[in-house]
């Protein structure tokens, strides 16, 4: 999850548990016994985060890959098309219950705020579902997150070869903004889109949360005469924001099981899911070089401009990415130091082998921190290979946090 305005609605949807988790409608066989181990090294400095759950949504959208699509019975997408929308009505309707037998002013009630704020600020969301079983992964991306792959495609020689880089998921502000105006009133449909923006003020077109522009008309005078003393002016044509999530399909090519086990042609070997803190200042290539070094053993300081000849990356398939890495990439340094590569991502997504300029980015407390950078979250899953190793692989993991800079954008 993935704040703005607020942590309001991010946390109330992390502590939600009234959606019950998916489940397939027939059983996936149970994995290979086998180590499996798990790293986490989270960064806090702003204050707790409540992990999210699979139990807090699901997703739902149309087959949008090009591998053929799996049987219904096996396809989280066929089943609860509504859960992830229900999750976010429920957010958006709790300061209409509050108010429902009378219109009051509840603007100096102590209730009043609680059950407004998780609906008036918002969130992102992102996740992955991996059904090693029947080689499936799903990515369900609610805003402007981000999942990326690195595929390893392995040359003659041995040892080389390029990392491809798989972008996941799909940035929606840039799609959004073709159908959105198309959608609303003519007076109305040349304003919808200002600046990149919905009305010129909300950067993500998908969210939880965010009631003021999905609220009706009357609904919105309603509640902003019985919560605050003074009313807002309401949108004209509401809703212009959703919850419903965008999903992409892919199929899972995982590394050999063992030492004698034919290597697949694109091996997929680790998948970054990160929040757009770490997009605004790292690409998508940038991303896949950098967990590649880490997992080939890269230490110490590396030139930005040495990177891509030590750890070469190929154009996947690409889907639409709507921001762009605004740092320079050919100066400076790469830091290789951190044992989980979540926390080496971070670091180098804010000062990289600069010690100082990274102790006084992340030094700067909130609200003041937000004119310099975002919150970041960032997961990485990764596979291994060889002897001992269960048929899907042995699935490592690792996330770091940083926290609590003020409203996102």
């Amino acid at each position: 999850m993935d704040g703005h305005g607020g942590y309001y609605t991010s946390s109330s949807s992390r502590a939600s548990s009234s959606t019950p988790s998916p489940s397939n409608s027939r059983p996936s066989p149970s994995p290979s016994p086998g180590p499996q181990t798990s790293s986490t090294n989270k960064i806090r400095l702003w204050g707790p985060r409540s992990p999210a759950k699979a139990a807090d949504v699901d997703i739902h959208s149309t087959h949008t890959s090009t591998h053929p699509p799996p049987s219904p019975a096996a396809d989280p997408r066929a089943r609860d098309p509504e859960r992830l929308p229900a999750l976010d009505a429920e957010l958006i309707a709790a300061p209409h219950r509050r108010h429902r037998p009378v219109v009051p002013d509840l603007s100096t009630h102590p209730l009043a705020l609680p059950a407004m704020l998780p609906a008036l600020s918002g969130s992102c969301a992102l996740l992955a579902l991996l059904d090693t079983a029947h080689r499936n992964l799903y990515v369900a991306c609610t805003g402007d997150s981000r999942a990326v792959a690195g595929v390893w495609e392995p040359a003659a020689a041995a040892g080389g070869g390029p990392w491809r880089v798989e972008v996941l998921s799909e940035d929606q502000m840039p799609a959004e903004v073709a159908w959105m105006p198309s959608k609303h009133p003519a007076p109305e449909a040349g304003d919808v889109i200002r600046n990149g923006r919905v009305l010129g003020g909300l950067e993500p077109a998908r969210a939880f949360g965010d009631a003021r522009y999905k609220w009706s008309r009357g609904l919105q005078q309603t509640l902003y005469t019985a919560f605050f003393a003074g009313s807002d002016r309401p949108m004209r044509a509401p809703p212009y924001v959703t919850a419903r999530p965008v999903v992409t399909h892919h199929m899972l090519h995982l590394p050999p099981a063992g030492a004698d086990a034919a290597a697949p042609t694109g091996a997929m070997r680790f998948i970054v899911l990160a929040t757009d803190g770490l997009w605004d200042e790292l690409s998508s290539e940038d991303v896949v070089r950098l967990v590649g070094g880490h997992l080939a053993g890269l230490t110490g300081a590396v030139p930005k401009a040495a990177l891509p000849a030590l750890v070469p990356t190929v154009a996947g398939a690409r889907a639409v990415e709507g921001k762009d890495a605004r740092r320079a990439r050919d100066v400076g340094e790469w830091a290789f130091v951190d044992a989980d590569p979540s926390a080496h991502l971070i670091r180098n997504a804010f000062g990289g082998a600069d010690e100082g300029a990274l102790r006084r980015l992340l030094s700067i407390p909130a609200p003041l921190a937000r004119r310099h950078r975002d919150d970041v979250s960032v997961t990485v899953v990764w596979w291994e290979e060889g002897p001992g190793v269960g048929a899907e692989g042995r699935r490592r993991g690792g996330g770091a946090h940083i926290r609590g800079v003020g409203p996102a954008a």
